[in-house]
């Protein structure tokens, strides 16, 4: 019996203890989370925010909601790093800001949490984005979700060659073959990229079929059929003689100091470098081939792990004002989803000769507007240009082909 009863007593004092442990462990936690509902963790490409903004966030925050909020922010320079950050679960950030292609791919692999667009007495800024954007959202949906109630547009813009007018005709970069023209031999750099590299290798090497009709712009730039990566490859085999470099971000620097010739670039990093190279008497332009390229952009999205999707949706319908939109562009040089009249007037330049039809972008009545056309593309620049999708189960096949193409295996 004094065994029974010692056993007993034993059993209850480890209940007893037991229970405080995890008395003391949901506390702990309970304070922990208590403690992390006051911070937001952001995760972002680098230089591509005001970053005085993460300073004002939190007065805005707790005047709308009179809640304090901490900001915690990170940045990336590979969008393919934030991903697999993301995708395994170990970093609780609350925001990202993924490539549409990446957004495509967090949605079709359960990694996203609908963004709440209930915000109090604050009131929605979110129907500022451009319907241009918005509407084509929908085509990185997948069954079931919408993506428009998991991302929110950031920046877009386009694909193209920056190049020093002072070496290279603008006649010359009409097309994407000068890249593969041999007096160009090591004065390129291609963006380390395999995504936006793939369709420009596409599009030149299927632009005939493009021009018959045989195939669509979009089809070739998404198909990914086996004998396209193989056609992709052999293209960029043929060009990899003619490149200084491979560069991830750099590029553009180079290219303000006259290093190089020709750029692979996105049109926002081209903005700035040209404004940069003119302070040092470097001259340089932007053009779309007429091949055709892609549109992309950029959104803001709020992970499965996240544990402040509050002051996330908060955030995210603070970024869409017109005056916080504007600061984002001044710093990136890249064009804001956020379509409004303040946007415009902000933007327009009576100095610039000639102009540019927006009617796609801000809404009819827009057709002729004095506006930097390398920030805002001309409606015939994006009538040749298409959004690209994830290469889904081709991308270890396009992956393999993209390192045999840079000889790193």
């Amino acid at each position: 019996m004094r065994t029974f009863k010692k056993t007993k007593t034993l059993g209850k004092l480890a209940m007893l203890l037991l229970l405080g442990l995890v008395a003391y462990s949901f506390n702990a936690c309970k304070q922990s989370d208590e403690s992390r509902k006051k911070v937001l963790k952001i995760y972002n490409w680098s230089d591509y925010i005001d970053e005085d903004l993460l300073k004002e966030f939190p007065v805005w925050y707790k005047e709308q909601t009179g809640e304090d909020v901490k900001i915690v922010y990170q940045v990336f320079d590979m969008p393919e790093v934030m991903y697999t950050k993301i995708a395994m679960g170990k970093e609780d950030f609350d925001l990202a800001c993924p490539t549409q292609y990446l957004i495509e791919k967090m949605l079709k692999n359960d990694l996203l949490l609908p963004i709440d667009r209930n915000f109090g007495k604050t009131g929605s800024f979110l129907e500022n984005i451009s319907p241009f954007l918005r509407n084509r959202m929908d085509a990185f949906s997948v069954p079931g979700k919408k993506a428009e109630d998991y991302m929110v547009p950031y920046m877009w813009g386009t694909s193209g060659i920056l190049y020093n007018t002072d070496k290279v005709s603008r006649d010359e970069v009409k097309s994407w073959k000068c890249l593969w023209d041999p007096k160009n031999k090591g004065k390129i750099l291609m963006k380390d990229h395999y995504w936006d590299v793939y369709n420009m290798a596409a599009t030149v090497g299927f632009y005939e079929d493009i021009k018959s009709g045989k195939r669509t712009r979009y089809d070739v730039s998404n198909d990914h059929t086996d004998s396209d990566i193989e056609m992709v490859e052999k293209q960029l085999k043929e060009l990899r003689p003619n490149l200084a470099g491979w560069e991830a971000d750099f590029g553009k620097e180079m290219m303000t100091k006259g290093q190089a010739w020709m750029n692979y670039a996105w049109s926002g990093d081209a903005v700035w470098a040209i404004d940069e190279a003119k302070k040092v008497g470097v001259n340089l332009d932007y053009v779309v081939p007429e091949e055709g390229s892609n549109i992309w952009f950029d959104g803001w999205i709020i992970p499965k792990y996240a544990r402040n999707v509050k002051a996330a949706s908060y955030f995210l319908n603070y970024l869409c004002q017109a005056k916080i939109a504007l600061r984002n562009m001044d710093v990136s040089g890249y064009c804001s989803a956020v379509a409004t009249p303040e946007i415009i007037e902000a933007q327009s330049d009576s100095t610039i000769a000639e102009t540019v039809n927006l009617n796609y972008f801000f809404g009819p009545g827009n057709g002729k507007l004095h506006i930097n056309s390398v920030q805002y593309p001309d409606s015939t620049v994006v009538d040749r240009c298409v959004l690209l999708h994830d290469f889904l189960d081709k991308n270890d096949k396009v992956l393999e082909m993209w390192s045999r193409v840079k000889g790193n295996n």
